[in-house]
């Protein structure tokens, strides 16, 4: 990519720097494009020292142009998150994109046992045109939640506390409060807290402090989309570490809707080109699309791992009949959350209606990859 180095090692940069200057105002307005730091190289001060005065009008006048045009045809919607009741909703052009269920909501039906009941997770997940992409409570694993990230298999001061199987009545994770929700540039998010709590001790003992960290963008375009950028931070809450031995689930967990049951129901498509679910599971890839048929059209979600993701690219669990997915980094051995060290998941949620193309997913990761 140009920048002010290349425009000084004998380059007319007013040749170098239009070309690519358009392109780069219009990218700015798509907070993910990587082209962004072309336009801050282009008004540094020794490029637009080099540049002669007609010419450096011309030029300024033309971005800005394009600045205007690019707005008024391809403006990118706005998302906003309301807190109602026990939710925060997100939402974009009156349509929904989103909802966070911060204190333990209703069952959707009767017959679920109380231990069942929990907040802290992320449903129901939209795209677009309205599509609902995930699932809340389902017969077959009640346990599941949208996306949410409890820990299976675990060990607590001698205790085996299980966060993820909640009707065994061995752990829970708590939802604790909404820290803030922020509306800002286009973009909503939320800030809120968990608490992994071991109920095989007595009194019942908070293992594990957690945050979570969540903003929300949609774009327009060729393939609209509702991105979801996530963040958990977990923290030991006494001077005992959490241990996680091997085992092949749990951690960030994404259940889909209930119409992609069944073998041929919910496919897959990974960073390594694997469509088979089976070969999949236990695979790492540093992305994965997930998604199926919902109401004849197809739908679904990419999830992103980060680099800076423990173990990356972190291996995945791909359940062989039900639209479960999960990144499992304790599939590759024992691990442990220790005092003092804060232990952080990234993951983006690009939510689509169709399946991109493998080489527009690997753009996304490849520009996200880099953020802080």
């Amino acid at each position: 990519m140009p920048d002010d180095r290349q425009a000084t090692a004998g380059h007319d940069p007013i040749t170098l720097t239009t070309a690519w200057s358009i392109q780069a105002f219009a990218a700015s307005l798509d907070p993910n494009a990587m082209e962004i730091r072309a336009t801050r190289s282009l008004w540094h001060p020794r490029t637009i020292a080099m540049i002669p005065g007609s010419k450096l009008a011309g030029l300024i006048a033309a971005a800005f142009a394009c600045v205007f045009l690019s707005k008024s045809i391809a403006a990118e919607p706005a998302v906003t998150a309301k807190r109602e009741g026990k939710q925060i909703i997100f939402t974009s052009d009156n349509r929904e994109v989103l909802r966070y269920q911060a204190e333990p909501g209703e069952f959707p039906r009767t017959g679920i046992k109380e231990s069942f009941r929990r907040g802290g997770y992320l449903h129901p997940i939209h795209t677009p045109s309205g599509r609902v992409v995930t699932d809340d409570y389902p017969s077959n694993h009640i346990h599941h939640h949208g996306i949410w990230m409890p820990w299976t298999k675990t060990e607590f001061e001698g205790r085996a506390p299980d966060f993820w199987n909640m009707g065994d009545n061995k752990g829970s994770v708590e939802f604790v409060e909404v820290v803030r929700v922020w509306n800002e540039g286009g973009r909503a998010g939320f800030t809120a807290r968990h608490q992994f709590v071991d109920l095989l001790a007595q009194p019942p003992m908070i293992a594990l402090n957690e945050t979570w960290e969540v903003s929300v963008a949609a774009f327009g375009g060729e393939l609209p989309r509702h991105v979801i950028d996530f963040r958990s931070i977990q923290r030991c809450a006494t001077d005992a570490p959490l241990k996680l031995p091997k085992y092949h689930y749990g951690g960030f967990g994404f259940r889909g809707n209930w119409a992609w049951n069944g073998p041929a129901a919910f496919r897959v498509q990974t960073s390594e080109g694997e469509t088979d679910r089976k070969k999949a599971n236990e695979a790492r890839s540093k992305w994965c699309w997930i998604g199926g048929s919902l109401d004849g059209q197809t739908a679904g979600a990419t999830i992103l791992c980060h680099p800076s993701n423990y173990r990356f690219p972190q291996p995945m669990r791909l359940h062989p009949s039900e639209p479960f997915f999960c990144y499992a980094p304790q599939q590759l051995g024992d691990m442990e959350i220790t005092p003092g060290t804060p232990y952080v998941s990234r993951y983006l949620i690009v939510v689509t209606d169709g399946e991109p193309s493998p080489e527009r997913a690997e753009k996304w990761w490849k520009e996200w990859s880099e953020t802080k």
